[in-house]
């Protein structure tokens, strides 16, 4: 399952001591659609933007309430969730939980058009409203697309890196694949990855960096590695080719249905949900950095290298996204397979995504809050590193 452009654990390295665990999940259970089922929850919320888009008004406020408000109380309802599947369950008995991403990606793309479509030929939404709905637009967009498109990209068959290639075009961010794949997971919480947020970074300083460091990272990282097959940046196979060609049958399809319109509402979403990938990026590694080694060198990636949060019914709207630190520490497991740690394995999250995004957009509620839990990781994981300012001050040499 893993591809070249995945990093998985070098051939010698030791997987950490695992204490005991809750029951592991059986691959029969994990075949039933019974147990796939909350996962579905996604598909639940484009219903809700169509009738944001047929009413209007309060009902605008369906999506934003429903991914951030709602996940958040049903967090508290609903707890932790501990138990781990087997790692080793093959794909064959995963079939439920591989069609959800795979399903998303036809029910986003008729979701989103038909509602620019029907957006800017219906006279009863103001252009406030207009605006609204493409918010909430985006928010499905971005927290489910883009995480949808995260989980297609890790995938070594051609379809599901194509499925994810379509759900980034719809959101203008396509380089988001080579920068995650070839920069983002061999560079995480060292100072050649822009996404890792450091100490006392606040979001909206964060934000703009990203935007402009990534793209260039992106295109550096696939330039490469044409160069090392000695072939040009503009040769055939490069990806961004094909991401251009998918970006532009977006705009022109959005401008066909909407016009001007049309395309400014496709541009909104596509600006908020980037912003909320960008969110849950600066939660899932703010503060934390591999050890140095030394002579430009890093300490392989490790589950403590990575925010975790066993919140369960957030992890059945994100995929289980939330188990973050086994995903970049086994980069090519699907979803259903990713394994929860405890504290002294993994720092934790006090709260889940929903939570932790409105916490970020707050800088002084957010360092409250992390700011100590980072210092508390430092103590745990490196009791020996008494300065810490070249980590977060740009004073070590970047990784080779």
């Amino acid at each position: 399952m893993t591809t070249p452009r995945q990093q998985t654990e070098p051939d010698g390295a030791e997987a950490p001591a695992r204490p005991a665990r809750p029951a592991y999940l059986a691959p029969d259970r994990l075949a039933s659609l019974r147990h796939a089922a909350p996962f579905w929850v996604s598909f639940l919320l484009p219903p809700l933007a169509i009738v944001a888009a047929i009413h209007g008004g309060w009902t605008l406020a369906l999506l934003p309430a429903s991914t951030w408000w709602l996940f958040w109380g049903l967090d508290l309802a609903t707890g932790l969730e501990k138990a781990n599947a087997d790692p080793q369950t093959p794909d064959d008995q995963l079939t439920a939980y591989r069609l959800i991403t795979a399903l998303w990606v036809p029910v986003q793309c008729v979701t989103l058009f038909a509602l620019i479509y029907y957006a800017t030929h219906s006279d009863h939404l103001s252009g406030g409203e207009k605006a609204w709905l493409f918010f909430g637009v985006g928010i499905l967009t971005g927290t489910i697309g883009i995480n949808y498109s995260h989980e297609l990209m890790h995938q070594s068959n051609r379809l599901e890196r194509n499925l994810a290639d379509l759900l980034l075009a719809m959101v203008l961010y396509s380089h988001f694949r080579s920068e995650h794949l070839l920069v983002h997971h061999r560079y995480v919480a060292t100072p050649r990855d822009a996404v890792t947020a450091r100490y006392n970074e606040g979001f909206h300083r964060y934000f703009p960096r990203v935007l402009a460091e990534c793209p260039g990272s992106a295109f550096a990282a696939e330039r490469a590695m044409l160069a090392r097959r000695k072939l040009p940046w503009h040769h055939r196979s490069n990806p961004y080719w094909r991401y251009a060609a998918l970006q532009g049958a977006m705009l022109a399809l959005a401008f066909g249905l909407g016009g001007w319109a049309g395309l400014g509402l496709f541009l909104l979403q596509a600006f908020v949900a980037i912003w909320q990938l960008e969110l849950v990026n600066y939660v899932e590694h703010y503060g934390l950095t591999r050890r140095h080694l030394g002579d430009g060198r890093y300490e392989h990636v490790k589950p403590h290298h990575s925010w975790n949060s066993a919140r369960k019914a957030s992890n059945w709207l994100l995929i289980n996204l939330q188990r973050h630190s086994d995903h970049h520490y086994r980069p090519d497991r699907r979803f259903p397979l990713l394994q929860t740690y405890d504290e002294d394995e993994a720092p934790q999250l006090p709260h889940g995504y929903p939570v932790m995004t409105v916490a970020a957009m707050i800088p002084p509620v957010w360092r409250r809050v992390m700011n100590p839990r980072v210092r508390d990781w430092r103590r745990r994981h490196y009791p020996d590193i008494e300065d810490w300012k070249p980590y977060y001050k740009g004073g070590l040499p970047l990784p080779r």
